[in-house]
């Protein structure tokens, strides 16, 4: 569902453009943990042609996404993949605003962001590859328009700014959208890609989840202001917004979004949200946070908050679960049998696609480790097709 057709030059965007003081310190709401939908004067607007069978369909999204991540999770225990990064809790800030999004908007993630992949139509095998040590990276950008996630923290906001410099120089109106966690914005990265965006007015969105975790290190400790109030600093407007509401993220996604595209410039989004399960696979929360806080924010469930919504309006019928089920499983089957069929890469295969033309010097690093397996026994593994080519 492509939600960004409509809406344009909203009361919202004319706001957020003229006061980028202050402007993060509300959280917008516009559906309450109990499902309840409530009115919000500018945010309204928004998400005004969301019909119930789109309602439905952020339903499904959601379910599938967090279906994927407890069937990745599993491949992970199971020992199919190295690690994996459970995305837990924060269903609605990632489809909210992958699916206002468009086709030709260019998305900059960190490892968290599979919702946010699958709205993009990555195939679900290509999400898998990296964490099972198969390839270094798992798609190609230019596909799906999104770029594969960065490990290093934050790294990915400077390359959403060069890349929003470059929409910039080309006239067009498609947008960079950047996705970091809360322990990000402690980075210089991304503090000197708000520094350019701002600077250059660049149409780039900043999206920060935050999940309350930097892992161990709890937000309140990395910041004493709410951290949509940094971005006044760089001059950048702000919004901050409940995370756990698909309907409020799609709604503040949109404005961002509309104002970048009219020329405005860079917007700063906090999604306040909660990371409900580990870090990695590698990580125990429970060394760290309370478990009341974690029984506090699963009252606050994104899904079970949709859900609500939908059976307050007569459309969570037995008839929609079976079918969102379904499909759920649909998709957990074809990324468990694509993560268990993934092919191992021939050993010198590790030295394709490092440069883009051949060069001496990694011509004789492969033949070195070429003459190295040979001693194996095994002649025919250490010849590889190409090779570095």
């Amino acid at each position: 569902m492509s939600t960004d057709e409509t809406g344009q030059g909203g009361p919202a965007a004319s706001n957020s453009a003229r006061h980028p003081q202050g402007q993060g310190r509300d959280l917008v709401q516009l559906v309450t943990p109990s499902g309840e939908r409530i009115s919000h004067p500018e945010f309204d607007y928004w998400v005004r042609d969301v019909t119930d069978e789109q309602l439905c369909s952020l339903y499904e999204d959601m379910t599938v996404i967090r279906r994927i991540d407890v069937e990745a999770t599993a491949l992970q225990r199971q020992g199919e993949l190295g690690l994996w990064p459970p995305l837990l809790g924060q269903e609605a800030a990632q489809i909210g605003s992958g699916r206002a999004l468009r086709t030709d908007d260019f998305v900059f993630s960190s490892y968290r962001e599979n919702g946010v992949a699958y709205c993009r139509g990555v195939d679900l095998t290509d999400i898998l590859r990296v964490w099972r040590g198969t390839a270094s990276s798992g798609w190609d950008p230019y596909t799906i328009n999104m770029a594969t996630p960065q490990i290093i923290i934050g790294a990915q906001t400077l390359h959403a700014t060069g890349y929003a410099m470059g929409i910039q120089n080309d006239g067009a109106d498609s947008v960079a959208v950047t996705y970091f966690g809360d322990g990000a914005t402690s980075e210089g990265d991304v503090n000197e890609a708000m520094v350019f965006a701002a600077s250059f007015q660049v149409p780039v969105v900043f999206f920060c989840t935050n999940n309350h975790w930097a892992i161990s290190e709890p937000v309140r400790l990395q910041s004493h202001i709410q951290l949509a109030d940094r971005a006044a600093g760089f001059g950048i407007p702000s919004l901050r917004v409940d995370g756990n509401d698909v309907l409020a993220v799609m709604a503040a996604t949109r404005v961002a979004l509309d104002r970048a595209r009219r020329g405005g410039g860079p917007t700063f989004i906090e999604a306040v949200s909660y990371r409900m399960g580990p870090h990695t696979t590698a990580d125990d929360p429970t060394r760290y946070r309370d478990a009341n806080e974690l029984e506090d924010w699963a009252a606050r469930d994104p899904i079970s908050r949709i859900a609500a919504l939908l059976e307050r309006k007569g459309l969570l019928t037995a008839e929609l679960q079976q079918q969102v089920k379904d499909k759920a499983d649909a998709v957990a089957r074809e990324m468990r049998t694509g993560c268990t069929t993934l092919p191992d890469p021939e050993p010198l295969d590790v030295f394709k696609n490092v440069y883009s033309t051949p060069n001496s010097w990694l011509d004789r690093q492969q033949d070195h480790y070429a003459r190295y397996l040979a001693t194996f026994g095994d002649p025919a593994g250490a010849v590889s097709e190409e090779g570095a080519r």
